[in-house]
């Protein structure tokens, strides 16, 4: 007899878990690999001594989210690194917009485009806890701060428009807020693309887009051992085929993506529920790139060799070009590549001299092409010189991303394309997106509100759900993890 399985811990999974457990729960966490993590993992994939986050690997919520928040990582013994610069977005000719976390310097280096970006995300900046709460929550109620919540709404519906180039004359703001857009995978102008622009270019200018000494396993780590501090037990190595392993349990929370509710459900759901679950599109994919390096990357742009994360793509035009033919299913002869490079402010992840480099490239969901010579060749473009560094690579394509998390359907990281409606109504349509038509049966994973990303968020609105449906107990969750 158990009180609470989840399955998967990954962050939601473990936050869902750290949450139940805390209310005085008997909880159980089942895992199918050899460690807990999900897509925050952190291993040596290309030479002994050089580790590199297998998934994620910046964390601009990691400061931000009301999760972590009351959680707090820190006096949990994980060490958040702030690069001065939270991203770079080089160009040619050897510029560059610099993501500095002070806005007033960012504004300064954007020169007649510094008071329009200034205007954009001033308001926002100021507000950033209203506007994380409205961003996180499960879009599903009125923002508690109409004011915020009005800011934040004039500018998603601005830069979801084809008004969102009108507030800049020169090539770097574009460029910059486009870069960032491009996180959601989806061609913009486009309202979640937007949303994603509008919270993680805010929370650049006021946590940075931090990164975890040691590497990006420190935080589920630190959960983890919450957890089997606080009574919990956690089971890796065990894939779980079938919710009838669990019938004594009186609540089962997944943090898995539609597809492994299905497996797992069989013919036990309800034929329209099922149906919807099928209907759920999954969009553009990652091919990740690791490489180990002989030294830094030698960025031709002053400023770029500071910053944690590199939008590696050109200017705004080429961004648009490369996610639009992501979304047509084609290759991009430049791709999107996201940059993060962790030795700038951590010296933990290589030799003494040496780096790591993470590097994914957008492409078509279930592509099994290596594309890593495109990933170079865009980085050498704006650091001549790179691929002399190279010790060593590893590559994981779109269609071997299953594999390793089953919740990345063809390689789509998002747990299901970012469209407008799959933004709002994840994963299906529904009041309680966190609950199922299976008595007890929640979701908990990226697949709901507020979607992707390392916040947690996700395991706390669904645990929130199993607590006061199922145990009758109505504590605010962010109370239990501050006790």
């Amino acid at each position: 007899m158990v009180d609470a399985v989840v399955v998967g811990s990954g962050p939601n999974g473990l936050a869902a878990a750290v949450i139940l457990v805390r209310a005085g729960l008997e909880v159980e966490v089942y895992e199918s690999g050899e460690s807990v993590g999900g897509g925050c993992r952190t291993a040596e994939l290309t030479l002994p001594g050089y580790r590199h986050d297998v998934c994620a690997g910046a964390h601009p919520m990691a400061l931000a989210s009301p999760f972590f928040r009351a959680f707090d990582l820190a006096a949990h013994g994980v060490e958040l690194l702030t690069p001065e610069i939270s991203y770079a977005h080089p160009l040619d000719g050897g510029t560059a917009g610099l993501a500095w976390r002070d806005l007033d310097r960012t504004a300064a280096g954007l020169g007649r485009d510094g008071a329009a970006w200034r205007r954009l995300f001033g308001p926002l900046v100021r507000d950033w806890q209203e506007v994380v709460e409205l961003a996180m929550s499960d879009l599903r109620h009125p923002p508690l701060h109409a004011a915020a919540g009005v800011r934040f709404g004039r500018r998603l519906l601005e830069q979801a428009s084809p008004l969102w180039g009108m507030r800049f004359r020169d090539d770097a703001a574009p460029a910059m807020l486009t870069g960032i857009a491009a996180h959601a995978i989806v061609p913009p102008p486009a309202f979640s693309a937007a949303g994603v622009a509008m919270l993680l270019g805010a929370l650049a200018h006021v946590g940075g887009w931090v990164i975890p000494r040691g590497g990006s396993q420190a935080i589920v780590e630190s959960l983890a051992a919450e957890i089997e501090k606080s009574g919990g037990r956690i089971v890796t190595g065990h894939r779980v085929d079938s919710l009838d392993e669990f019938r004594s349990a009186r609540t089962i929370l997944l943090d898995t993506a539609p597809t492994e509710l299905l497996r797992l459900a069989g013919d036990r759901l309800p034929a329209r529920y099922a149906a919807q679950l099928h209907r759920v599109r999954y969009g553009g994919a990652a091919c990740k790139v690791d490489f180990a390096l002989s030294g830094p990357v030698p960025w031709r742009a002053d400023g770029c060799g500071l910053a944690g994360s590199l939008h590696v793509v050109g200017t705004r035009a080429e961004a648009v070009a490369a996610e639009k033919a992501v979304a047509a299913g084609q290759y991009a002869d430049r791709p999107y590549v996201l940059v993060i490079q962790p030795g700038v402010v951590d010296d933990s992840r290589a030799p003494q001299g040496h780096h790591t480099l993470y590097a994914y490239a957008h492409v078509p969901n279930g592509s099994t092409r290596d594309v890593s010579q495109d990933v170079i060749a865009q980085i050498e473009r704006f650091a001549p010189g790179f691929r002399e560094l190279i010790l060593a690579k590893h590559v994981r394509t779109a269609a071997q991303m299953p594999a390793y998390n089953a919740n990345y359907v063809g390689g789509d990281i998002s747990a299901g394309a970012m469209t407008l409606r799959q933004t709002v109504l994840r994963p299906t349509p529904r009041w309680n997106p966190y609950s199922t038509p299976l008595p007890g049966v929640y979701f908990c994973s990226s697949a709901t509100p507020p979607g992707p990303g390392v916040h947690g968020m996700s395991g706390l609105h669904a645990a929130h759900h199993a607590l006061r449906t199922r145990f009758g107990i109505a504590e605010d969750p962010l109370a239990l993890l501050r006790h």
